[in-house]
């Protein structure tokens, strides 16, 4: 049976701070009683695409409680770019499908400082590694939206975030610098882990035009006494045209850990965070 661990619990004041100050921000706007078509945000679908400069940290762990292996100070992983995207489709005025992705896939070699074990395999101190680590997030989902105005909405997304990641590690046959041979060595574990979110998505112009808008949400979920889970992601947009705008801002996402008795999984914890830049079409 899989055993869900999550890091220990820190609560969600962000969540609450963000929750209140949107509901004050939407109760100070002027009620317009628009059709649809006059809403500033008015689509059937939108497509959005980032470059998402990133800057990981977190750890793995192999199929069992001990033997945390750090992705920084470890193996060595540093910022890369990659990219997350977002198909919405609105099929009423107030109700939306959607489905988010953000893949993770790095690939480091390095100069182990400290022995480490992973998946039951010693990897001594001195050896060159080569580890890799995928940690690719599907999201589909819903959202309704609870209030929606000719210059913005607020909204309530519920998703289901399924990571799908892998792990290896491995050193080929080689001797150290203290004079001590080695022999190939190597391991690999994987995770498939669905996890439920929620929380709000707010967008709104600030100005009584389409042209400049801020937009962000925050997606959590609370574990009970065992943890949390959280994201979120905050741009602000230019409209540049009546299908596309430019959008920048900063993404974070914080994820679980997992552990499982199998040999052939892996527990992880992995932190995403930094600057995102892209494109928005709607139709």
């Amino acid at each position: 049976m899989t055993r869900l661990k999550l890091s220990t619990f820190r609560p969600l004041r962000p969540a609450a701070v963000l929750g209140i100050a949107l509901f004050a921000l939407f109760a100070v706007t002027p009620r317009l009683h628009a059709a649809d078509p006059d809403d500033f945000d008015a689509y059937k679908v939108r497509i959005s695409g980032f470059w998402f400069y990133s800057s990981p940290s977190g750890d793995i762990q192999g199929s069992t409680e001990n033997g945390v292996i750090d992705l920084q100070k470890d193996l060595g992983f540093a910022n890369y770019s990659t990219f997350s995207g977002k198909l919405d489709w609105k099929f009423t005025r107030k109700n939306h499908i959607y489905i988010a992705a953000s893949p993770f896939s790095q690939s480091r070699q390095t100069v182990l400082a400290r022995t480490i074990v992973f998946q039951g395999q010693t990897f001594s101190v001195g050896l060159v590694s080569q580890a890799q680590l995928k940690a690719n997030l599907y999201a589909p989902g819903y959202q309704y939206d609870i209030i929606r105005r000719k210059r913005g909405n607020l909204g309530l997304a519920a998703q289901i975030d399924l990571f799908d990641s892998s792990a290896s590690i491995s050193a080929a046959a080689q001797v150290t610098s203290d004079g001590v041979q080695h022999g190939a060595v190597s391991a690999k574990g994987s995770l498939l882990a669905p996890i439920p979110v929620f929380g709000p998505q707010f967008r709104y112009y600030l100005t009584d035009s389409p042209r400049v808008f801020v937009e962000g949400n925050l997606l959590g979920m609370y574990l009970f006494g065992y943890g949390n889970f959280v994201s979120t992601a905050d741009t602000i947009g230019v409209t540049v045209s009546k299908h596309l705008s430019l959008n920048a801002g900063y993404q974070l996402g914080s994820r679980l850990v997992v552990n499982n008795k199998n040999n052939d999984r892996i527990g992880l914890r992995l932190t995403q965070k930094g600057a995102i830049v892209g494109l928005e079409a709607s139709f």
